[in-house]
């Protein structure tokens, strides 16, 4: 069966990055200025903190339809018979309904993966997708291996402008009425209980503190050695990589690396947010 893998912007990479290894990345939209850009094609991670630090009113979409429908024509044409197709997760977004909308008008069969998170583990999910159906798995073991790294997956928010957060609309109704209550510094959560929704974890009246439960989240989730660790900020170089370094010795047989959080999440969270997400690799 000749299956075609798809993911979008979501994941922080180029669509370039991802057709060296034969993965199609659609661009997600930022709509500033009256104009609609295209993730990681008209605008990069630098040039999206240069339009936070000018504070420009910035709001994000799904791939245009008809870049999907072009992309899913052309495949059809060129003989795939399945679309295996990893997308920003459908609380952030409606871009995995419109994939599952255009291609049943293409009579184009399509297995969809709803995260309920984006960037490191969306791109995670669909190279491991490829990899085991080049490696001869069924897609009944494919979904079952992406679901059960989805049931280990977390990504804890520590923002720095609730407000900004709230004006995205990404929240619950929950997080959005906090946003209001200036002393509070709560933990943000984006995962599969949320159902990929940006909710509360915890509500505490300092960075710090904010901080110290944080990883003391983490250890109760059991993070070991099989887990991988991303720290994304918006703007904070340092204070990512204090925050790295204190997740390094806190649990010093798990990866940990640094990136720039994704474009279309960083617009919600606006500048100097950290993030931390966190999976169990498969073995």
């Amino acid at each position: 069966m000749k299956i075609a893998f798809v993911t979008d912007s979501g994941i922080g990479k180029t669509a370039a990055e991802m057709a060296a290894d034969d993965i199609i990345s659609l661009p997600l939209q930022i709509s500033v200025d009256g104009r609609s850009l295209q993730d990681m094609e008209d605008i990069d991670k630098d040039q999206l903190i240069t339009l936070l630090q000018q504070q420009k009113a910035m709001a994000t979409s799904l791939p245009a339809l008809g870049r999907i429908q072009e992309c899913f024509e052309k495949l059809k044409a060129e003989g795939y018979e399945l679309i295996f197709a990893v997308p920003i997760c459908s609380g952030l977004s409606g871009t995995i309904s419109a994939m599952q909308t255009t291609a049943a008008q293409l009579d184009l069969p399509i297995i969809t993966i709803d995260t309920h998170v984006t960037a490191v583990v969306q791109e995670y999910l669909i190279r491991t997708a490829k990899q085991m159906a080049e490696a001869g798995a069924s897609m009944e073991d494919i979904q079952a291996a992406c679901q059960q790294v989805i049931d280990t997956t977390n990504t804890l928010i520590l923002p720095s402008d609730m407000q900004h957060l709230k004006r995205g609309g990404r929240l619950t109704p929950l997080a959005a009425t906090l946003a209001g209550l200036l002393k509070i510094k709560p933990i943000l959560e984006i995962n599969q209980r949320t159902m990929g929704r940006i909710d509360v974890k915890e509500k505490v009246r300092t960075y710090t503190r904010a901080l110290e439960r944080a990883v003391q989240i983490m250890k109760e989730d059991s993070i070991d050695e099989h887990y991988s660790i991303t720290v994304a900020h918006v703007d904070a170089p340092q204070t990512a990589e204090q925050l790295a370094a204190i997740l390094r010795r806190t649990f010093p047989k798990s990866e940990v690396q640094i990136i720039k959080l994704v474009n279309v999440v960083a617009v919600h969270t606006g500048l100097n947010t950290q993030a931390i997400q966190y999976f169990r690799k498969l073995d």
